[in-house]
């Protein structure tokens, strides 16, 4: 360690902004793959084979501590995790010694030799070290064991055996010290009980690489894992989780995606901004074997960046440090994406390009990070300082930061396309000839008597009595009407347990079976509106009662249905390019815009700014379209349309790219359109400016199929900044949450498997849950506060196309003779593919029901779920024929069902029944 003295560089090389060289030191031996140690006031290395070095991070010129005891070459080196005393622990082929590091300073300044404690002897070639969060036990692997060390008596704890390869890191679980996790180069992972030296939980193999690092958060309980070939898998540890996999991340597919936003970020820029350099990214190599993740440390990323920076979802979203052979990146675990990558080839002067391994922790409450690093090909060992907010405030997007919201924050600009005139509202089209004109000042035939009325003797007329009072607070329907429902007046509540218990289903198509594509809820929660595959939109009550009301007109699949705010107006747009709206309360057609107005099929469309406007999207265009509706009758003129419609203002895609999918919020007056295209984009649209305010970039992997903003309802009250949060979907790239404020995806979900066909997202009106469909016929439940599910409804025996949350009924009182209890959960509905009415009570006889009009195919399952429960009451195991039946037993429920939330599902088997025919639902069995 004397020549490594002579060697020291400490002059604090300034390498930029970003990263800063503190000190060098050249050895004799390499140390390419041993365990280093670093902590926010010291690092620690061997220097010559079987000595330590000791070096201060605050001031690296200062004399290093030498510590020396071992007797073979040093391979690990760990950190205590309590503050006094600081303890440092080293291991080797021969002892493991933990050493008490301001005693031994304390030695070293009086001219003494500083001892340590040993704790092991002999216990084989040591890969990793590791001390328990009270420093009371050290986790030491050594070959295909883990020993427990106690380091105040000395002796051994616990001899954990069970890893078929060389076991590579361990550690200690923050919140339960009695747990130990491992990983090993046999590719897997596995959870100790040291205290009683047994085996909780094996994992199967991961990957075809050997593990090499580990991590595990205390804040969001989750296991983070690496892999030599640049790999990262994150479990959940979460009591009832079952060591869930999270998501599996690629490392060197998340630099390439980052590498591309942040190019794109430089040629926006202005020209008089300033340029961060990228002279290494074009010299980089294209393609690395592999990105192999040496090790891992957490980052409080919210803590170091300024306020105006961070996200409203982001505050407590956590990063991790990667160290890799080729570079440190900061990954953030609630997102899934990389925050900043610092690469070792950017910085020319920097004396280490390879790293073989390496340490990283951050500093407590400050903005910098320090990292040490040694070579993998050489003899150097360099200790780095980074300053993180300079590294990612360099490498984040220029699009941050802009002071978007979905609340209105101006007034409408006389410019806008937003602002319309009274006159211009109350202006019809020219029908008639206008008054005054000469047609209607020529002298017209008249009758004969030219008298408007003429007297009569009244001897034919009856007498003159007051029969009834004419109502004078009710609007006359005209025509038939819906039945009304009776509106629920409770508040929303916001504290709720999530449904897990399906209640009702209902067959939407009758005759050939047809696909459900769409489903809203009105905005007072009576009504549900569902599109299908088979050109029909049906309304039906919220409560699944009567007969639905079906409209007809459109030639191909209904792709869009959505309600006026009022709802007293449904718009559908289907694939035949066409938009037609309904009149709720006569239930019949008033309006239809057609191809003529579009110049390709229309992709989205919904009401906006309050019933203003109806918003489309037709191919790269985004139209905003103005609107009347006439309902009153003309016998003679009785097939003119009195309503209109006519194109008030259109706006193009960046780059002409076809739109996905559309949201804009209608509840409220608000000026930013979210609009989705092709190409794989996101782009927010400002129509008080009339232009494009941003573009996300690659913002899935996938085109975008739906975007669903956090709208809350009419029964809730969120906090202002929580309607700037939006969610998206793709297929096979799962389900991202987004904030207008930053641009940034604040949240990711990829625990339900979604690769074929589209399946739909829904936020709760309370803001904290976010439903998804899936492949796997399941429906996942997500809190947005964590990055894994909440609750998996199993059971259904097709793809979950769609879920919509009922705005506005948080329980269901007397709901099918129901009597609740205590107040019930969200109610859910979910929509699939093809479904059947069964009404089934989970306890006791089975129940009859006859459907009307009938059916000829329905389904043969039929699943209920409950609150409280993780799996169904039961299945309709069969669907039995009844000729001839007159009547039926009434729907009932015993006492003890308790809250039952509604929840409309679909299946997709295939049952033919004869017309007419009364279903019988089987006593459910196993419950």
């Amino acid at each position: 360690m004397e020549d490594a003295r002579g060697i020291l560089c400490a002059d604090g090389g300034c390498l930029g902004d970003v990263l800063t060289e503190k000190g060098l030191v050249a050895l004799k031996e390499p140390v390419a793959h041993v365990q280093l140690a670093c902590s926010a006031q010291y690092c620690a290395f061997p220097a010559d084979g079987n000595t330590l070095c000791v070096w201060s991070t605050e001031d690296p010129s200062h004399q290093p501590l030498t510590l020396g005891g071992h007797h073979e070459p040093v391979t690990a080196v760990a950190f205590g995790n309590a503050a006094s005393p600081h303890l440092l622990c080293s291991a080797s082929r021969d002892h493991v010694i933990t050493w008490r590091l301001h005693e031994c300073r304390q030695k070293a300044l009086q001219g003494l030799t500083p001892r340590g404690l040993v704790v092991g002897t002999l216990l084989g070639k040591v890969l990793c070290l590791r001390l328990s969060p009270d420093d009371r036990a050290a986790a030491v692997c050594a070959g295909k064991k883990i020993f427990v060390l106690d380091t105040a008596s000395r002796s051994t704890l616990a001899e954990l055996e069970g890893h078929r390869g060389a076991v590579t890191a361990a550690e200690f679980c923050p919140w339960q010290t009695r747990i130990i996790v491992s990983v090993s180069e046999d590719r897997s992972f596995k959870v100790w009980d040291h205290h009683v030296e047994s085996l909780i939980y094996s994992s199967s193999v991961l990957t075809a690489s050997p593990l090499l690092s580990l991590l595990i958060h205390a804040g969001s309980r989750q296991l983070v894992t690496g892999c030599a070939h640049g790999q990262l898998w994150i479990f959940s540890l979460v009591e009832g989780h079952h060591y869930r996999c999270v998501t599996r991340v690629d490392l060197k597919k998340k630099r390439e995606s980052f590498s591309r936003r942040t190019e794109s970020r430089l040629c926006s820029l202005p020209e008089d901004s300033p340029h961060p350099s990228t002279d290494g990214w074009k010299e980089r190599e294209e393609a690395e074997a592999s990105l192999p993740v040496l090790g891992l440390a957490s980052c409080a990323l919210s803590v170091i960046l300024p306020a105006e920076c961070a996200g409203q979802s982001s505050e407590n979203a956590v990063c991790l440090w990667i160290g890799s052979s080729v570079g440190l990146f900061l990954f953030n675990l609630a997102s899934f994406e990389l925050e900043a990558a610092l690469h070792y080839k950017d910085f020319r002067s920097l004396s280490i390009q390879v790293a073989g391994s390496c340490a990283v922790e951050s500093g407590a409450g400050g903005d910098k990070a320090v990292c040490l690093l040694a070579s993998l090909l050489g003899r150097k060992i360099a200790l780095l300082e980074i300053h993180v907010a300079a590294l990612v405030t360099s490498q984040r997007r220029h699009a941050a930061g802009r002071g978007l919201s979905v609340l209105p924050r101006a007034h409408v600009l006389s410019t806008s396309p937003l602002r319309f005139r009274p006159a211009e509202e109350r202006a019809q089209p020219a029908l008639q000839a206008p008054s005054g004109s000469a047609g209607q000042r020529a002298v017209k035939d008249r009758p004969l008597v030219f008298h408007s009325k003429v007297r009569s003797s009244g001897y034919a007329s009856t007498p003159r009595t007051t029969m009834f009072l004419p109502k004078t607070n009710t609007r006359s329907s005209g025509g038939r009407s819906l039945p009304r429902s009776h509106g629920h007046s409770k508040e929303y509540p916001l504290e709720l347990s999530l449904p897990t218990r399906v209640h009702k289903q209902l067959v939407l198509a009758h005759g050939p079976p047809a696909a459900a594509t769409c489903v809203q809820y009105s905005g007072d929660g009576r009504w549900l509106a569902c599109g299908l595959a088979n050109h029909l939109s049906l309304v039906l009550r919220a409560d699944l009662a009567g007969t639905p009301t079906v409209f007809s007109g459109h030639d191909r699949p209904v792709s869009t249905v959505c309600w006026s705010q009022d709802s007293r107006w449904l718009l559908s747009a289907s694939q035949d390019g066409t938009l037609r709206l309904w009149s709720l309360r006569r239930a019949e057609h008033v309006l239809c815009v057609g191809r003529d107005m579009f110049s390709k099929p229309v992709g989205s469309a919904q009401f906006y700014y309050l019933d203003a406007f109806i918003l489309s999207s037709s191919g790269p265009e985004l139209q905003l379209l103005r609107h009347h509706m006439d309902t009153s009758k003309d016998e003679i003129r009785r097939y003119r349309q009195k309503s209109w419609c006519r194109r008030v203002f259109r706006l193009r895609t960046t780059g002409a790219t076809g739109i996905t999918s559309l949201s804009a919020v209608n509840d409220f007056y608000s000026y930013l359109v979210l609009a989705a295209g092709r190409n794989r984009t996101l782009e927010v649209f400002d129509l008080n400016a009339a232009r494009s305010a941003a573009v996300i970039v690659e913002a899935h992997s996938r085109p975008v199929h739906q975007i669903c903003q956090n709208k809350g309802s009419s029964s809730t009250t969120l906090q202002p900044l929580l309607y700037n949060l939006f969610a998206t979907t793709a297929a096979g790239d799962g389900l991202k949450l987004w904030d207008v404020r930053t641009l940034r995806c604040e949240r990711c979900f990829e625990g339900h498997p979604n690769h074929g066909y589209p399946c739909g997202i829904a936020f709760s009106p309370c803001g904290r849950y976010v439903a998804s469909g899936a492949d796997d016929r399941h429906v996942y439940m997500y809190d947005v506060g964590s990055s894994t599910f909440s609750h998996r409804l199993a059971g259904h025996t097709d793809t979950v196309t769609g879920v919509a949350f009922s705005p506005s009924v948080p329980q269901h009182e007397g709901l099918l003779f129901l009597r609740t209890e205590r107040p019930d959960p969200t109610p859910l509905m979910l929509f699939g593919n093809y479904s059947v009415l069964e009404i089934c009570r989970p306890r006791g006889l089975g129940i009859s029901t006859r459907l009307q009009p009938p059916i000829s195919t329905v389904s043969s399952s039929a699943l209920f779920w409950g609150v409280g429960r993780a799996r169904p009451w039961g299945r309709v195991s069969s669907l039995m024929r009844r000729r001839g039946e007159s009547s039926h037993p009434k729907p009932a429920f015993g006492d003890r069902v308790g809250a039952v939330v509604l929840l409309l599902c679909l299946a997709f088997r295939n049952k033919e029944c004869e017309a007419g025919s009364c279903l019988s639902l089987q006593k459910l069995s196993g419950v």
